[in-house]
């Protein structure tokens, strides 16, 4: 059930709400297991044999392989959550941003930071 933008939602900003939650729970929990060093070296070893082991849909698969934070998001990732993912790549936090701002990161580093 698809429930109407709260006031003051900001335009294509996903809501992780009760809704989110549940559509992300599979996702989220592979995310928070990568807090297990076994589970981070399973993860690097064979990604997607990882993801299977969750439950993972192809679309949600497809998001965590191509580190689509903010198709991620949109699937009912938890931003805290998925960050996770980010500690193994390693991927700089400005590039998570920079993806759920919709913008390259050097602009988003020059715009939000002042560095170019």
């Amino acid at each position: 059930m698809t429930h109407p933008a709260p006031k003051g939602a900001i335009p294509d900003t996903p809501l992780f709400d009760r809704d989110a939650s549940i559509r992300g729970y599979r996702m989220n929990k592979m995310a928070m297991a990568l807090g297990e060093p076994a589970n981070r070296d399973a993860f690097r070893d064979n990604e997607e044999a990882y993801l299977d082991r969750f439950g993972l849909s192809t679309e949600e698969k497809a998001a965590v392989m191509a580190r689509d934070w903010h198709e991620m998001v949109r699937l009912g990732g938890n931003l805290f959550f998925i960050l996770k993912i980010s500690a193994v790549d390693p991927v700089p936090i400005t590039q998570i941003g920079a993806a759920q701002a919709g913008m390259e990161h050097g602009a988003f580093l020059a715009q939000r930071l002042g560095k170019v």
